[in-house]
């Protein structure tokens, strides 16, 4: 199987560093990669056809420079380049590109963590989580240094019925380590009820091919303070979520100072679109 990801990037160390992941992660696997960059261009200069020959030559240039230094720092036979230079906003650029090249994933770095280790997503990553439902997203933390993902979070509240196609995202990345899928259930009330528990069951049902574990964790703290603490007490290497209405990801996107929140996964955080 071909995997098809597509690698936004503004030619920053940060964009760079989610490179480096991307072909670590799937250094056996066949793929191309696609590195896209996107100059939105104003109104007020869309008339004047040589300041955007230019622009485009200019970005051009760098997209091959990124590429051939992809291919001379990756010698992998399994691994193929392509680039994609566009004159949309980036959201827009993105959309486009995964209907086009039929991307299986996004794989983007975030800037910024902050002096008290506080997680503070770029405008774009939340504008792009927010806004991407065709395709899962990776996020990949500054300056992260390449580690196996061989535990897998996924918090839920059992809330929601997960269907086959939402997991295989988390089910395709597992598959790549054999990685161990650490379910986290943090109990706000006593027991389950009906609709808990039988979703409970399909997500069992869903993974009983998968080495898997579930973990109730007591209502002690914020969510983010019991995801963070759980993320170092069992060492993950990765955090997954589906990005559904009303789901944990939505409210800390919409939080209007996502600082004060304090999500911090030190971790590659998949994002998997319902």
């Amino acid at each position: 199987m071909q995997r098809k990801i597509l690698l936004p990037t503004d030619f920053s160390d940060n964009s760079w560093s989610a490179t480096v992941y991307a072909l670590k992660l799937f250094k056996d696997e066949f793929c191309t990669f696609y590195f896209l960059n996107s100059a939105a261009i104003k109104a007020s200069i869309m008339s004047n056809k040589k300041l955007i020959e230019s622009m485009k030559e200019d970005t051009m240039t760098e997209l091959m420079s990124l590429k051939d230094l992809a291919e001379t720092s990756n010698a992998n036979a399994n691994h193929d380049f392509q680039i994609i230079f566009s004159t949309k906003d980036l959201i827009n650029a993105i959309k486009t590109a995964i209907e086009e090249f039929n991307i299986d994933l996004v794989i983007m770095g975030t800037k910024g963590t902050t002096p008290t280790k506080e997680f503070l997503f770029g405008s774009n990553t939340i504008n792009i989580i927010t806004n991407l439902k065709l395709c899962p997203i990776l996020v990949i933390p500054e300056e992260y240094d390449f580690v196996k993902p061989s535990q897998i979070a996924f918090p839920t509240d059992f809330n929601r019925f997960y269907s086959e196609k939402e997991l295989k995202p988390l089910k395709e990345l597992a598959d790549l380590y054999n990685s161990k899928i650490r379910i986290v259930h943090i109990i706000t009330k006593g027991e389950l009820n009906e609709t808990q528990e039988y979703n409970l069951m399909i997500l069992k049902s869903h993974l009983k091919n998968y080495e898997f574990e579930l973990h109730w964790m007591p209502n002690y703290a914020k969510k983010v303070t019991e995801i963070n603490d759980f993320i170092q007490e069992l060492e993950i290497n990765m955090l997954a979520m589906v990005n559904y209405k009303h789901s944990f990801i939505e409210k800390i996107m919409h939080e209007p100072v996502i600082k004060k929140i304090g999500f911090h996964p030190d971790i590659p955080f998949l994002v998997i679109p319902d």
